[in-house]
């Protein structure tokens, strides 16, 4: 059996590569029963804020051609009834978890990042500065490399648990934005968000989500953002979690190959629930097959250059 264990940053060690992306895992609870989550290598809960949030009104979703988009808003129960009625839960699971963590002011980051810190269960915060459909934010934070490194900051005083950074592929230059992320403080950098898009509707000439615009998720964008992680993980020196549009353990193994140390399974968790078992299964198929004994021989080992 081959080595699985990734290293994160900051002495933040997983067993296995394969996490639960923030967003299409509710707040982990909701698969309980479903899936084994402590065989997972972390669970990622969908986005915490300090005080609860109601999100955009329906309808948020919308299906599309190898993908769909989504304008939830960032909905959530609030930092207190989080702790009080989802983490125990999830920590009785078995579950690695990850807190996704946001605000509408870098006060507010700094604010849940500073609650959240000592709360016991917690393995890492993930900072969402990138979703494409909060208006609060007079745009998508992590699309400027002031704005990121601000937060990024805040956070980071914040906190001594390790810190994540979700950052946006609606940008002329990713890496500016990555290394502006890691010279704030950022421990690993989860590329990247979605992409904005929209629907409209033919009939009523109206657009599909209420929020005009929703972010765009699913094996449409994997070739995207499989480029974003291999130019990020060329220019940084922290650990980079490669996501988007991964529906098996090949899709999981290219990002791993392109330089990512870890990867989150999103949309694919909506559709089957044990996605993200399976296509851990996978890669301890391919690994086998292979004869690599260490994944971490594998990760960032692709031959660079032409082929001949």
């Amino acid at each position: 059996m081959a080595n699985l264990r990734v290293d994160l940053g900051r002495g933040l060690v997983l067993d296995n590569p394969v996490i639960a992306a923030s967003g299409t895992f509710g707040y982990g609870v909701e698969y309980e029963g479903v899936t084994d989550l402590g065989s997972l290598g972390a669970v990622v809960v969908k986005g915490i804020s300090m005080r609860p949030s109601s999100g955009h009104p329906p309808p948020r979703m919308v299906e599309t051609a190898a993908g769909m988009l989504n304008a939830i808003g960032l909905q959530n129960i609030g930092f207190q009834r989080f702790v009080e009625e989802k983490l125990p839960r999830l920590r009785a699971s078995g579950a690695t978890v990850v807190v996704n963590a946001w605000g509408n002011t870098v006060e507010e980051y700094a604010e849940v990042v500073r609650a959240l810190d000592p709360v016991p269960g917690i393995a890492a915060i993930e900072v969402n500065i990138s979703s494409p459909n909060k208006r609060e934010w007079g745009g998508i934070i992590a699309t400027d490399a002031e704005r990121t490194a601000n937060v990024v900051r805040a956070a980071r005083a914040a906190t001594e648990r390790p810190l994540w950074v979700k950052l946006s592929p609606n940008v002329t230059d990713l890496t500016e934005l990555a290394r502006a992320a890691e010279d704030a403080g950022a421990d690993a950098l989860s590329v990247a968000n979605t992409y904005l898009g929209m629907a409209v509707d033919l009939r009523t000439r109206r657009p599909v989500l209420s929020n005009v615009t929703g972010g765009l998720s699913g094996p449409a964008i994997k070739p995207l953002n499989l480029r974003a992680v291999y130019q990020v993980a060329r220019v940084t020196k922290v650990p980079v979690i490669g996501l988007g549009g991964i529906a098996c353990g090949n899709d999981a193994l290219e990002y791993l190959l392109v330089g990512a140390h870890a990867v989150q399974i999103g949309t694919a968790n909506l559709y089957d629930p044990r996605a993200g078992l399976k296509i851990l299964n996978q890669i301890k198929t391919f690994l086998a097959d292979e004869s690599i004994g260490d994944i971490n021989d594998f990760i960032g080992s692709m031959q660079a250059g032409e082929r001949r």
